[in-house]
C-alpha cells in the first residue's frame, strides 16, 4: 500500500529528489495541498510558519511542468524578499535536480546583467520578487504569454510590505487564464481582499490552528527591566552549549547593531549581524554563513522573520517583543520546523507587559515565566530609556481605556494648578 508522496502521486523523479533532501513524510499542508493543486484548482493556503509551505507549492508546480520546453517561463512566483526569492530557488533547484527542468531566480539590489543572461537562456520557472519582475519586464527581458501558473508567497508580507502596486501590474500583464495559488501564514483583511481580487473559486486550505505556534516549541519569558539587564541576561543564557545556532530578534536596526557589538565583546562565539541598511550581498553572506553553521548568532530585525528556513536552529531570543503579534508568530517559527524541537525565549520590561498579553491573546495560550537567574547582575537604565518605558506604558493604558488621560497629563494638570493659585 502506498502512503506518504507516493500515495500523491508524486513521480518517481521527484520522490527520489524528496529522499535526497531527506524529506520522506508530507506535512499537513502539503498532503492538503498538492492533489487539488495538481487538477488545476486555485489555491488558498495558510499554514503555520516552519510547515513546509514552499514545497506544498513547488511540487505541483514542478509536476506540471514536467520537462523543458520553449525559452520562456511557464511558472511564476512571487515573494516579497531577496532572501525568500533566493530560499525557493534553492528549493526548487534541488527538487528538479533529476529533469531537464531550467528554473531562474531575479531581483532587487544586483545589477541586471546576470538575471537578463538567465532569461535569455531560456526558463521554465521563474522566482522573482514583484518589483525587479516589472522592472525586467518593461525593458523587454521577460516573454509573459507562457506563464500559466502563478504562485504568490507569503501574500500577507507583501501586503505590509505595500506590493499591491506591483501586483496589480504582474497580474494586467500575464495571461487572464492561469492557475493561482496563494500562500500564507496569516489571513488579515487584506490577504482577504487580495485573494476575492485574483483568485478564482478558490479552495481554501489550511493547516490546523495555523495562527499558533507548532507544537515542538517550547516557549518562556524573562522579565528584563531594561537593555543593560536583558544583555546580561542574554550573556548568561548562552553559556549553554545546547544554545548553539541562535537568533536575536531586535524591534531596531540600532539595537541589533548595539546588542552585536556588546556579544562580539564578551566571546560568546561569531556573531553576525543583519538587517534593512546592510548591503545585500553581506545579508546573503550571512544567512547563508549561519545555515552553514559558521556563526552561532545572528542578531537580527523583522527582515529575516519571515519565510526564511534555517534548519536546526536551536533558540530564537526576542531581546525586544515586537508590538504585533504576528510579528512574534513568525520570530519564533525560525525554530522548530517541520517536527523538529526548539525554544523561543523572550525578554520583557514593563512595557512590553503588554505586547505580552496581547501575543498570548492571539496564540490562545500563555507563555510562562521563568525566574530571573540569581547570577545575572541587573544593569542601569541608559539615558532616556526609563522615561520611553513609561511614554510606552501610557500609550498601552490609553488603547485599553480611552478615558485615560496619561501619568503625563495627570501631572501637568497638578503642576497648572499650583501656578493658578499662587496666582
Amino acid at each position: 500500500m502506498k502512503n506518504g508522496f507516493e500515495a500523491l502521486k508524486i513521480t518517481r523523479q521527484f520522490l527520489n529528489a524528496l529522499s535526497d533532501m531527506g524529506i520522506e513524510t508530507p506535512t499537513e499542508i502539503q498532503e492538503k495541498a498538492i492533489v487539488p493543486a495538481m487538477s488545476g484548482q486555485d489555491i488558498l493556503g495558510i499554514a503555520q510558519t516552519g510547515s513546509g509551505k514552499t514545497l506544498a507549492f513547488l511540487i505541483p508546480c514542478v509536476l506540471k511542468a514536467k520537462y523543458a520546453q520553449g525559452d520562456h517561463p511557464r511558472v511564476l512566483v512571487l515573494a516579497p524578499s531577496k532572501e525568500l526569492v533566493i530560499q525557493i530557488f534553492r528549493e526548487l533547484e534541488k527538487l528538479i535536480v533529476y529533469t531537464d527542468l531550467r528554473a531562474g531566480c531575479i531581483y532587487g539590489g544586483v545589477g541586471k546583467k546576470a538575471q537578463v543572461e538567465q532569461l535569455q537562456a531560456g526558463l521554465d520557472i521563474l522566482v522573482s520578487t514583484p518589483g525587479r519582475f516589472i522592472d525586467l519586464y518593461s525593458y523587454g527581458h521577460i516573454f509573459t504569454r507562457k506563464i500559466n501558473t502563478l504562485v504568490l508567497d507569503e501574500a500577507d508580507r507583501m501586503m505590509e510590505m505595500g506590493f499591491m502596486p506591483q501586483l496589480r501590474q504582474v497580474l494586467e500583464i500575464i495571461p487572464v487564464k492561469r492557475q493561482n495559488l496563494l500562500f500564507s501564514a496569516t489571513f488579515p483583511v487584506r490577504v482577504e481582499d487580495l485573494a476575492a481580487e485574483f483568485l478564482e473559486f478558490p479552495i481554501r486550505i489550511e493547516s490546523a490552528n495555523f495562527h499558533e505556534p507548532v507544537k515542538e516549541l517550547k516557549q518562556i519569558w524573562y522579565p528584563g527591566e531594561n537593555f543593560k539587564t536583558k544583555l546580561n541576561l542574554l550573556i548568561y543564557l548562552l553559556k549553554d552549549e545546547t544554545w548553539n545556532r541562535v537568533i536575536v530578534f531586535c524591534r531596531t536596526k540600532d539595537a541589533a547593531e548595539r546588542v552585536s557589538r556588546y556579544l562580539e565583546r564578551r566571546n560568546v562565539g561569531d556573531v553576525r549581524v543583519l538587517h534593512g541598511n546592510k548591503a545585500q550581498n553581506t545579508r546573503i553572506n550571512a544567512l547563508d554563513a549561519f545555515k552553514a553553521g559558521e556563526i552561532r548568532v545572528l542578531v537580527t530585525t523583522d527582515v529575516t522573520s519571515r519565510g526564511i528556513d534555517i534548519d536546526r536552529v536551536s533558540h530564537v531570543v526576542n531581546f525586544e517583543l515586537p508590538k504585533v503579534s504576528e510579528d512574534y508568530l513568525h520570530r519564533i517559527g525560525r525554530t522548530a520546523r517541520i517536527n523538529r524541537e526548539g525554544i523561543a525565549v523572550s525578554m520583557v520590561n514593563k512595557a512590553e507587559r503588554y505586547f505580552l498579553e496581547d501575543i498570548e491573546t492571539y496564540i490562545k495560550r500563555t507563555i510562562p515565566e521563568a525566574s530571573f537567574p540569581q547570577e545575572v547582575q541587573k544593569g542601569d537604565f541608559i539615558p532616556g530609556e526609563q522615561k520611553e518605558i513609561n511614554l510606552e506604558i501610557d500609550s498601552q493604558k490609553r488603547r485599553r481605556d480611552p478615558n485615560y488621560q496619561g501619568a503625563f497629563h495627570t501631572r501637568k494638570s497638578k503642576t497648572t494648578k499650583k501656578k493658578r493659585s499662587k496666582k
